[in-house]
């Protein structure tokens, strides 16, 4: 049994390799920045957290002296645009700082595919930065580099199907013909596993692939064709990767930061070039048409494991759930709070609260949800359209639309929302059902922690439209 550690580990790639180390038998050790947000609801054996952002060297305290092999699966594509370099350095750099220390066998990093080193977009190019920190390091070190990964919940993917399930006519920039080789996640997670502590594949780079070249508008056409859709493409030169960037940021649910490093990659080829693997691991992988089914397998099936989102937007050293809780009871808050004697089943009830936001809604003026998120986009949020995960299972850390989830016990009925909008302050929406004198009551909480004069004029402005939605969404709720 070897000892594991995988940063990243709330990560699309991440979760679902601590997964299959865990069922190979391995011990994982898995950094998770936001301190007491578990990846999985249930415990499972052979899993242990290192809490703490890599940034901090305090971080690598509670990594074994014995580790074997670390996953660096860290990215900072939901930062601001114009630091991304320089975070992924940082981080890098303080990552190999903290595991020189340990006695470890081997590195593992997943990038992606460069063809030409000297037209990098500045994803392409920061994904080269970290190579060569860490292969610069004295510990040996296995390089996978991918091209678009197909899996549900990847940002990928997730635009893909965004664009030819909601437009029928599209207007690209002349860069949709770059070529690239796109692999299903379960041939990635193949291959990750496959490496770990191989003396073969120490210091060594192997890009990986699928079995087809094709180029981003393939890819689109392609998906359409699966899905029975009819769309057409035209292109233009015209849309610089800033404009594309903002269009993709809202027809998509993806955010604006991921959106423009990926549109600024399509401009170049990701095609299979260095290393063969298929010598070392010989293996069949699925094509994009098969890929797309098992996505779609995973969907209809909902057992989606992880997505893009599951990351925190937070720029914080030691984020701490326990302090987001703690701001919420200072008395320096508003709040708008419900106490609404419940008339359905105790069991609907807290089905209600824990199906809120994605497609099921917010119980109650809809339009109004929808356009607080289409403003947040305005002014650089991330907007209501990214869903969830799961249509009726929520998990501490997760997100929900622009929520965050602080809390989630199903047993009590108990679940806190943590905004992620861009207001002046901090909001927070709670639910929790209470009991007296033999009836139970859902008591719905708007929490605002306003910062300086117009957070208060804020609160103060929106008061009338909360009244209203609070008060009939809390009713919705409750009732038989």
């Amino acid at each position: 049994m070897s000892k594991i550690l995988v940063t990243g580990a709330t990560g699309f790639v991440g979760k679902r390799l601590i997964l299959a180390l865990l069922a190979a038998g391995h011990q994982v050790y898995a950094n998770c920045r936001i301190k007491g947000s578990p990846i999985f609801t249930e415990e499972k054996s052979h899993l242990f957290y290192v809490w703490g952002d890599l940034r901090n060297s305090e971080t690598f305290a509670t990594v074994p002296e014995d580790i074997d092999a670390a996953y660096y699966l860290v990215h900072s594509m939901s930062g601001v645009v114009a630091n991304l370099s320089s975070a992924e350095e940082e981080v890098a750099n303080s990552f190999v700082k903290g595991m020189e220390q340990k006695k470890i066998r081997q590195l593992i990093y997943l990038g992606g595919i460069i063809n030409d080193e000297h037209a990098l977009s500045p994803h392409l190019g920061s994904r080269l930065k970290v190579e060569n920190i860490l292969t610069h390091s004295a510990i040996p070190t296995t390089i996978l580099r991918a091209s678009i990964i197909i899996g549900a919940g990847s940002a990928s993917f997730e635009i893909i199907r965004d664009l030819c399930e909601k437009l029928p006519i599209m207007i690209a920039p002349k860069w949709v013909n770059s070529q690239c080789q796109p692999i299903a996640i379960s041939d990635v997670l193949f291959y990750l596993e496959q490496v770990l502590l191989k003396e073969e594949c120490y210091n060594k780079i192997f890009d990986i692939g699928g079995p087809e070249v094709l180029s981003f508008k393939q890819l689109m056409q392609n998906y359409s064709s699966f899905r029975g859709l009819k769309t057409k493409i035209f292109e233009v030169p015209f849309l610089t990767p800033r404009l594309s960037s903002f269009w993709l940021f809202f027809i998509t649910s993806v955010r604006f930061s991921i959106c423009y490093y990926l549109v600024e990659s399509m401009k170049s080829n990701t095609v299979v070039k260095l290393g063969n693997i298929m010598e070392l691991f010989p293996h069949t992988c699925l094509n994009y048409q098969q890929s797309l089914q098992s996505a779609f397998d995973n969907i209809s099936n909902n057992g989606v494991e992880s997505t893009w989102m599951d990351s925190w937007e937070t720029n914080e050293l030691n984020p701490n759930i326990e302090e987001y809780l703690k701001i919420a009871e200072k008395g320096d808050s508003l709040k708008d709070q419900q106490r609404v004697p419940i008339t359905a089943s105790k069991e609907i009830v807290i089905d209600r609260i824990f199906r809120i936001g994605g497609k099921t809604g917010y119980y109650a003026f809809d339009w109004a949800w929808n356009l607080r998120g289409l403003l947040d986009k305005m002014v650089g949020g991330i907007g209501l359209n990214r869903g969830r995960r799961d249509t009726s299972n929520i998990q501490v850390g997760e997100s929900i639309d622009f929520w965050r989830v602080l809390v989630a016990d199903k047993q009590k009925g108990h679940l806190v929302l943590f905004s992620s909008m861009k207001v002046p302050g901090n909001a927070w929406l709670t639910f929790q059902l209470t009991e007296e004198e033999e009836k139970i009551f859902l008591v719905q909480t708007a929490i605002f922690q306003p910062r300086g004069l117009w957070g208060r004029l804020y609160w103060c402005l929106l008061f009338p439209i909360h009244f209203f939605l609070f008060k009939s969404m809390a009713k919705n709720i409750a009732k038989a």
